[in-house]
């Protein structure tokens, strides 16, 4: 009960910091909302409270914040985003539990849950360009998922990995 208890103690703090980090970024001109502020608690919340806590994380995290601040935007940004997120919430506690405790799989878990979140995006982003009837090519999604997240997914592989390990050796990723 104790582990559930702080899985979900750690799971609010995570959504808690998907809704203001993005406060903090947005104040840096041009880069600001490529450094994908809202991913960081998602990816941490999977490795740190397993993969059931980072995907309902990542799917509520842009719902939970158009609800209360109107960004982002619902449709098609936030339904996407919500997808997007809850894939990367999934996916890092699912290889993080699967793959050895060595450090090094910390950045293949983060790397491997990166690239299915922007497929999984992509993916939604094909089925609202059809009920919209807006065009979405192979330019928007390589433009979208890759070439404009670029200072995002460094920021990403610099930042969680080392964060991850600290908090390993504290004791606080065994929630699985």
């Amino acid at each position: 009960m104790k582990k559930k208890t702080e899985a979900l103690t750690l799971s609010g703090v995570c959504l808690a910091l998907c809704l203001v980090l993005p406060f903090f970024t947005g104040q840096i001109p041009e880069i600001g909302s490529a450094l994908c502020p809202m991913h960081i608690p998602v990816l941490l919340c999977g490795f740190l409270c397993g993969w059931q806590y980072g995907g309902v994380v990542g799917f509520l995290a842009p719902l939970l914040r158009f609800a209360l601040f109107q960004m982002p935007p619902l449709f098609p940004t936030g339904t996407a985003m919500a997808f997007e997120l809850a894939v990367y919430g999934m996916m890092t506690g699912i290889l993080n539990g699967k793959l050895p405790k060595k450090n090094g799989n910390i950045y293949i878990a983060l790397i491997g849950a990166m690239i299915s979140g922007r497929v999984v995006w992509g993916i939604v982003q094909v089925i609202l360009s059809g009920i919209t009837k807006a065009p979405f090519t192979w330019q928007a999604f390589f433009a979208g998922a890759f070439m404009t997240a670029i200072p995002g997914i460094v920021c990403h592989i610099l930042l969680i990995p080392p964060i991850v390990m600290v908090l390993k050796k504290a004791g606080m990723t065994e929630h699985e």
